[in-house]
């Protein structure tokens, strides 16, 4: 339970003047402010808004022109944000300023679209049906040598990784900016984020870490805030932490794999380990819905037109519609530890996905297959997915991606169709901007030649 008074009690005896909190907008970016202590109760209560532009722009503060929910056409009115106390902690790198996650309580045709919300129905749905959910997400990203001047300066281009070459889980390579690595675990840890672990990964510049699992709400919290936080540290060292799915054509992506398992409400059996799969068919039905649903709301998983350059042949990210045991190579992998460590690992996602939409799309295909008593007719992939014949292709780009989600009647029945009317008119107009936009491969094969 959250003790409103102790933690009212502790910020006021931090000294601080102020508090910062933070919504996430539909693109998993946080947006926020910085609040004078004396309008902490109104915002606690909901009586305080932000301006819903928040909703009706893209991650570049470009307005949507397709948006029913907001726009022109509405004025952008603010709309009312409460702070959820139970996301109360301090900000260590910010001389432990007080900080909060907030709801906005905003609704389209009597469904909220904000993604945190989306994610709290899912999960009382979950909860009513007498499971509890147990998610984790690992994230790899790139970090850079620089600053946002210098890369809008260079025209976001000459990008120098802080380290050279492929090495992966390299002892050696930390050590080049060992107070950044070092400050990334143990701020981390101070800021209720934990790690399981952290280490390079293959291509220049990456590192990988692990999130601690945690009840699917305070998970995807971590794994937004582990984001913005990974950036904001690594501003701190002259360094960029880009979470962009690929950035090099010759180079591997960056991933935000989903470990999950789904237990009882008392959080003592586990339906996913390999005594209880034997006895219930819950494991079956869950990881059925999940591979019927999976190219039915995609994009909710790879939600940029950049999502797609990472799910190619032979890049360890996923391309069909398959599953297996300890496979690398298919969209979910299951990984058998124990009673308490088995779990299923959705490996579709990148690092450029929004934690509140992907585990919401996991957690809701899985119970729709539960729902629904679906049989588990996709067969086992043994050896590559990339190369096994009979396997469906998972989309290839956003567009189709997204003409496929809006098609699609299983989309409307997980997440409602006032939720998915915006969230796919979002994913309409980011196709639009990638399609008018002249590339430099588009200059260097055609301005002459053609």
């Amino acid at each position: 339970m959250i003790d409103k008074d102790e933690i009212l009690k502790k910020i006021k005896q931090s000294g601080h003047k102020k508090i910062k909190f933070a919504v996430c907008d539909i693109d998993g970016v946080l947006r926020g402010k910085i609040i004078n202590i004396n309008k902490l109760k109104s915002f606690e209560k909901g009586d305080a808004g932000l301006c819903d532009v928040l909703f009706g722009w893209d991650v570049q503060d470009k307005c949507y022109d397709n948006s029913t929910f907001t726009g022109w056409h509405t004025g952008y009115p603010d709309q009312k944000v409460k702070l959820d106390l139970s996301t109360f902690r301090t900000i260590p790198w910010e001389n432990n300023l007080p900080f909060f996650i907030g709801d906005f309580n905003i609704k389209e045709n009597g469904s909220n679209i904000y993604p945190r919300t989306l994610l709290k129905k899912i999960n009382n749905d979950c909860i009513s049906s007498g499971f509890q959910a147990m998610f984790s997400e690992e994230f790899e990203w790139t970090n850079f040598l620089g600053n946002p001047n210098q890369l809008e300066e260079n025209n976001y281009q000459k990008l120098t990784p802080i380290t050279p070459g492929m090495f992966g889980y390299s002892t050696l390579r930390p050590e080049l900016f060992k107070d950044y690595y070092n400050e990334l675990y143990d701020f981390l840890a101070e800021f209720d984020i934990p790690l399981e672990a952290m280490h390079t990964e293959t291509g220049p510049g990456v590192y990988e870490a692990a999130l601690v699992y945690d009840k699917i709400l305070q998970s995807a919290d971590k794994a937004v805030l582990f984001k913005e936080s990974v950036k904001e540290i690594a501003y701190r060292h002259n360094i960029i932490a880009s979470f962009m799915a690929k950035w090099k054509e010759d180079l591997p992506g960056c991933s935000g794999h989903i470990h999950q398992s789904l237990w009882n409400k008392e959080g003592t059996v586990n339906y996913f380990s390999p005594v209880m799969i034997k006895k219930s068919s819950i494991f079956e039905n869950y990881l059925a819905g999940q591979l019927l649903c999976l190219p039915e709301i995609l994009p909710m998983y790879a939600p940029t037109v950049n999502s797609y350059k990472r799910l190619t042949t032979g890049s360890w990210a996923p391309t069909t519609v398959s599953w297996g045991k300890e496979n690398r190579t298919t969209s979910i992998r299951y990984i058998e530890n124990g009673n308490s460590g088995s779990r299923l690992e959705m490996r579709v996602p990148g690092s450029d996905s929004n934690p509140y939409l992907a585990m919401s799309a996991s957690l809701a295909s899985g119970l729709y297959g539960i729902q629904h008593k679906l049989s588990l007719n996709i067969p086992e992939t043994k050896g590559s997915a990339y190369h096994t014949k009979g396997i469906t292709a998972l989309p290839s780009d956003l567009v189709t991606a997204t003409k496929k989600m809006k098609n699609s009647t299983i989309a409307k029945e997980l997440f409602g169709e006032a939720f998915v009317n915006h969230f796919i008119r979002t994913r309409e107009w980011e196709w639009r901007e990638y399609s008018k936009t002249i590339t430099n491969w588009e200059i260097k094969r055609y301005l002459e030649i053609i």
